[in-house]
């Protein structure tokens, strides 16, 4: 007779309930929920395409290392009214005189020193690339870490929607038999009243738990980026991994957590800042080359017109002897910025090594809640058996039936809780560590 009578319950539950979902409503696995993320969410969506930005950005070109070549075209004209005296004495006049000038071509001009300032920009923009990547790798973390906790979360409230259905059927049994024993005079009305309130109870409870559950699976949906609407169910059970160490998942936040490494990268671009800062110290030096057509027509002068084409070329050399001390001011404020960088290194290394560690004392006391709440949900289920056998023949009271049908709601509350708790802590781990999968 062992648990017989709960069995009994639960299948009936399960017959006119939760199996009848089943033909209406597919099942999202965490799988699933997870790689509808990685290809809807906006969050995840817009870094993609700022790390694609960043990567696009990374060129010879824009680090100006390359030269640049133009094609010039310049025309200029004028109408005057002209006197011009000669070197004889004589005076030549013209008015309305027309002059014009034309001259096109293609001209190359090229950096080729600037203090090295061209290449650590090129480094830089290659750390922003980076960086840039290290923040999509910090969203899909982030917020498969919430796709994740949120389907556990819809498990556990479809497991309490078991629990709440089962109790309310087990109350409605409890309100027949004591109406049953009221009609052959063996109850008295307060027994009946006791019982339906206790029932209306448990289906104010369910109702509510409903409500919450829909409103679970509508946050789902939202960090899916698909229709609020959609219908599913999620997995029975939660598989927890009780082998996590502590020493490992240490060894990981130190080389991967995204945080950390973004701090690092905003270091390393602090440098390079500083590098092209001091590259103003040196001198720059361009060359410029290329060929030209000119013409120019004059309506009063020795020369009426005159045309040519050739080469040009030539070298620009150009340094700060003083600019008010603005060099010394801005390598000052780069190395504060530097120094700063380093320090936010630091910074996010001890949040790390404190949130590591409070995670995993939660992590172990979790998974050790886990086992006892496991205990305590079989005994309460046991106490039930019996309690409800007594109270079918008799020898027990209402108020003692209702405690033990409470302990037993409780306990499977307590247990569906503790599970929930030691993922989601398990989960916390793994994004910390930067390896969270789906595990």
């Amino acid at each position: 007779m062992k648990y017989k009578l709960i069995q009994h319950t639960l299948a009936t539950l399960f017959f006119f309930g939760t199996v009848s979902y089943s033909y209406s409503q597919a099942v999202l696995t965490v799988e699933d929920a997870v790689k509808i993320a990685l290809e809807n969410n906006f969050e995840i969506q817009i870094a993609t395409n700022n790390s694609k930005i960043d990567a696009t950005n990374v060129s010879l070109a824009n680090a100006g290392i390359l030269p640049n070549l133009d094609a010039v075209l310049t025309n200029s004209n004028s109408i005057l009214d002209t006197k011009q005296t000669q070197a004889d004495g004589s005076i030549r006049e013209l008015n309305n005189a027309k002059n014009m000038n034309l001259s096109y071509g293609l001209a190359l001009n090229w950096t080729v020193f600037d203090g090295f300032k061209m290449f650590a920009k090129h480094e830089q923009l290659k750390q922003i690339e980076q960086l840039g990547t290290t923040e999509l790798q910090f969203t899909i973390l982030n917020k498969v870490g919430d796709v994740m906790e949120t389907y556990y979360q819809i498990v556990q409230q479809q497991e309490q929607l078991k629990v709440l259905d089962t109790t309310l059927v087990i109350s409605q049994l409890r309100l027949n038999l004591a109406k049953n024993r009221y009609t052959i005079g063996k109850a008295s009305k307060l027994e009946v009243l006791n019982a339906e309130v206790d029932c209306n109870t448990d289906n104010t409870n369910l109702l509510r738990q409903k409500e919450l559950y829909s409103n679970t699976k509508t946050a789902l949906n939202e960090l899916l980026a698909r229709d609020l609407t959609t219908e599913f169910l999620a997995s029975e059970g939660v598989i927890i991994d009780k082998s996590l160490q502590y020493a490992d998942l240490k060894t990981k936040v130190s080389s991967q957590n995204p945080q950390l490494q973004m701090q690092i990268l905003n270091k390393r671009i602090a440098e390079l800042s500083l590098k092209q800062i001091k590259g103003d110290r040196y001198p720059t030096i361009g060359l410029n080359t290329g060929y030209n057509f000119t013409r120019s027509e004059s309506s009063l002068g020795f020369v009426s017109e005159s045309t040519g084409n050739g080469l040009v070329y030539g070298v620009t050399a150009r340094m700060n002897i003083f600019n008010g001390s603005l060099q010394n001011r801005n390598e000052k404020v780069a190395k504060i910025s530097v120094e700063n960088a380093g320090i936010y290194v630091e910074q996010q290394k001890n949040q790390l090594e404190s949130q590591l560690l409070v995670a995993y004392t939660t992590y172990l006391t979790n998974i050790q809640l886990v086992e006892l709440e496991d205990k305590n949900e079989k005994i309460a289920e046991q106490n039930l058996d019996i309690t409800l056998e007594k109270f079918k023949i008799g020898t027990i009271t209402t108020v003692e039936f209702r405690t033990a049908q409470l302990n037993y709601v409780n306990a499977k509350f307590h247990n569906n809780s503790a599970q929930f708790q030691a993922k989601i802590s398990e989960i916390a781990l793994k994004e910390l560590a930067g390896n969270l999968d789906l595990n």
